[in-house]
């Protein structure tokens, strides 16, 4: 049975109906070796793919200051404008109702930024590109800058009231509340690995196992679902958790 089923396989291949499992490439890969400080430094698909996601960006914030510069106030803006205003502004307003207008102005370019740059590697997987939130050692520090930011603002507003905090309701909830704290990175960070590294695995699977010919096409819809919908719902997820992890440390005194 076993080998006539690795007939048929190599059949299969042979008419170039499916792929060589060798073609197919699901991690990522290490395009130079450095050695620093007694340690061994690798160049991988993951540092290739933020530094092409960081000019992305960079470029069209060139792009727009220039446009801005150039604007003339009694005229209506270009398309470029557009894109950029619109995008300010429903972020800022996003900000706004879940951190309130007070702290708003303070969290707002730090949500801005890490909102573009997630949603732009989560769908770089349109461009070719292997999304770089499909490896954990990208996800796990974006979570721990959030982290930081939330210890950092309940020490600010809350004082001795945060260490008070986990010993509520009772003492005997301590190592929860404590536990808890510390999985927030973790939580956070998996999220968003798990499900852009998900859509990565799938697409390299189809595009392994299907002629060419084929994946000139059908991919097209799982390429809208796991790259633009999904890349998009898991942007919106982790900067909601942010703003109300951090709102939450302030206090609602503070938020109103």
């Amino acid at each position: 049975m076993t080998s006539g089923i690795a007939c048929v396989s190599q059949g299969l291949a042979g008419m170039n109906l499916i792929r060589a499992d060798s073609d197919i490439s699901l991690g990522v890969k290490a395009y130079a070796k450095y050695h620093l400080f007694g340690q061994d430094f690798y160049l991988t698909t993951t540092h290739v793919c933020i530094l092409i996601v960081m000019a992305i960006i960079l470029a069209f914030a060139i792009a727009v200051n220039r446009a801005a510069k150039k604007a003339d106030p009694e005229k209506a803006p270009g398309p470029l404008m557009n894109v950029a205003e619109m995008l300010v502004e429903a972020l800022d307003n996003l900000t706004v109702q879940n951190m309130g207008p007070k702290n708003a102005p303070k969290f707002a370019n730090y949500i801005g930024t890490i909102a573009v740059f997630i949603f732009i590697a989560n769908i770089s997987g349109l461009f070719g590109l292997r999304a770089p939130t499909a490896d954990y050692g990208v996800t796990l520090p974006l979570a721990l800058i959030t982290w930081v930011m939330i210890q950092f603002n309940g020490f600010k507003h809350q004082k001795m009231g945060k260490i008070k905090g986990l010993f509520e309701p009772i003492f005997l909830f301590f190592p929860i509340n404590l536990i808890s704290e510390f999985a927030t990175p973790v939580s956070m960070s998996l999220r968003l690995f798990g499900n852009i590294l998900s859509g990565t695995v799938m697409l390299s699977l189809i595009y392994g196992l299907l002629p060419k010919v084929v994946t000139l096409v059908w991919p097209a819809a799982l390429h809208a679902y796991l790259d633009l919908f999904s890349g998009g719902i898991q942007t919106f997820v982790f900067i909601m958790l942010t703003m109300v992890f951090v709102a939450d440390a302030i206090g609602d005194e503070e938020t109103a």
